[in-house]
């Protein structure tokens, strides 16, 4: 069986109107979770760029406000399902669902004991500029039924979207709220009402803790939040009974940091995390040392809700050698000489990053004049209009707009081409840019690691000098006559 949640990408102002739709694309396609990319794929659109092209999309049709996109669940009640079965279904789903005038990318996430798929597409239409509508209903109507049939068609139980038996309503509530409700909100809601439970010095300032990180909060008889993205509100009480909102107000009382300092410290070096945070791969050479490290500075994850300001500097430390071990077992590195190698590569890359955007830029000047009289022309734009509409005033400016229009055919071109074209060379500078900026990412971290091993092999020597020394020192002491 699987069932499918539908939710919105809504915009998050003027700065950055499509941050929760870049977010939700770099999510889904984030390649600990895909075995490293094999299930990504897009439709109209590439994985890695998908964001850029569904931005031009809105842009060309100035529809770049409110809603963003759309982002379906497709989850698979059967346990552990094979990945590139479900990623069929799922691919399936896509084309059925969506037809060909969206650009879309969909994945599947096999990290979890439940395989699911997630699918986001663009909220405006490519071809017609026309805004996806999802209308009341339609889960019911046309969402629910294709996952239906397709399951059937692969031999897998379907739901009855029947709800008007109770049973059956039950049924269908039950899974809903372990797919999207205590599966993905209950362990960071407790988090961070624990957090603000310790920091705050009275329930006031509690709820205007839990506000600030972003909660909706609801005080009727029973107190409930409700997250960003979370489609209802949790009441507190069911997360347990150390939530109620009278233990709340216990607790405020009575716990600090001191509780949790005090608790006595597990082996995180020798223990495997459980909540598959870190890859389980085979470790050998330098990822061992790496590793060792992120299972050290792990103990802070679970102490920097409260006050976190008092450790903003190891909170980044956990967050820097977190990185540094998934970029040692995504490159495959296990030797200092390895690491050199992938260092080497990298420097390399990133000057031709350099010399294709030289290039870029220097291709881009030689139609600087043809951008700046499309850009006249389209400021001309409206009183051509005008003009063309029988008002005469606009003369000059319907003389100018021609003469314009002349000088870009005499070179080959119309606006159109033109506007393509100042278009091609910005998406090829912005997919530069990306590219460089990946490709530095990457080697800043090969460079302070291969710095950092290479401080610590001199350490040990240092150390094994001294120590060499001391004992020689010793020996002379012991000799007879001395």
């Amino acid at each position: 069986m699987a069932i499918t949640k539908i939710l919105t990408i809504n915009d998050c102002g003027e700065k950055f109107a499509g941050k929760h739709l870049k977010q939700a694309i770099d999510y889904i396609i984030d390649a600990e979770k895909t075995q490293g990319g094999r299930y990504v794929t897009g439709i109209n659109c590439q994985p890695q760029e998908a964001f850029q092209q569904m931005k031009m999309t809105k842009l060309k049709y100035r529809k770049t406000d409110k809603r963003q996109g759309y982002h379906l669940i497709i989850s698979f009640e059967e346990k552990k399902l094979e990945p590139g079965l479900a990623f069929e279904i799922v691919g399936k789903f896509v084309e059925e669902f969506l037809g060909s005038g969206y650009e879309a990318i969909y994945a599947v996430h096999d990290n979890t004991d439940y395989t699911h798929g997630h699918i986001i597409f663009n909220s405006v239409n490519y071809l017609n500029g026309r805004k996806f509508r999802y209308e009341r209903g339609d889960w019911a109507k046309i969402i629910q039924p294709v996952t239906n049939h397709l399951c059937k068609e692969y031999g897998l139980s379907t739901i009855d979207i029947d709800m008007e038996g109770v049973g059956k309503q039950k049924r269908y509530q039950d899974w809903n709220e372990f797919r999207d409700g205590k599966f993905i909100w209950r362990d960071m809601i407790k988090r961070d009402l624990d957090a603000c439970i310790l920091q705050a010095d009275s329930f006031d300032e509690f709820l205007l803790m839990m506000k600030e990180k972003g909660y909706e909060i609801k005080q009727n008889k029973y107190l409930a939040v409700k997250p960003k993205g979370m489609q209802r509100y949790c009441r507190c009480k069911s997360l347990g009974d150390a939530y109620a909102e009278e233990k709340i107000r216990q607790r405020i009382g009575m716990e600090s940091l001191a509780d949790y300092a005090s608790r006595p410290e597990r082996d995180y070096i020798m223990e495997m995390p459980e909540d598959g945070f870190l890859p389980r791969t085979k470790l050998s050479g330098i990822q061992k040392t790496y590793y060792a490290r992120v299972c050290r500075v792990r103990r802070l994850a679970k102490l920097p809700y409260s006050k976190a300001w008092q450790y903003r500097d190891e909170i980044r430390k956990m967050q820097r050698v977190h990185e540094q071990y998934l970029f040692l077992v995504k490159n495959d590195i296990h030797s200092l000489v390895e690491l050199a190698a992938v260092k080497a590569n990298l420097e390399e890359k990133n000057k031709e990053c350099q010399r294709e955007r030289r290039e870029l830029n220097r291709e881009k000047k030689r139609f600087e004049p043809l951008f700046e009289i499309a850009g006249r022309m389209k400021e001309l734009q409206a009183a051509e209009n005008s003009f063309i509409a029988g008002d005469d005033f606009f003369l000059p400016e319907h003389n100018e707009y021609q003469e314009c229009a002349e000088k870009l055919k005499k070179e080959g071109y119309t606006l159109e081409e033109t506007e393509t074209l100042k278009k091609r060379y910005k998406d090829r500078l912005a997919g530069n840019y990306e590219r460089k900026q990946a490709v530095y990412q990457n080697l800043r971290l090969a460079r302070g690691m291969e710095a950092e091993i290479a401080e610590a092999a001199r350490n040990i020597q240092m150390k094994e000098k001294k120590q060499e020394l001391e004992q020689k020192n010793i020996e002379k002491q012991e000799q007879p006559g001395r």
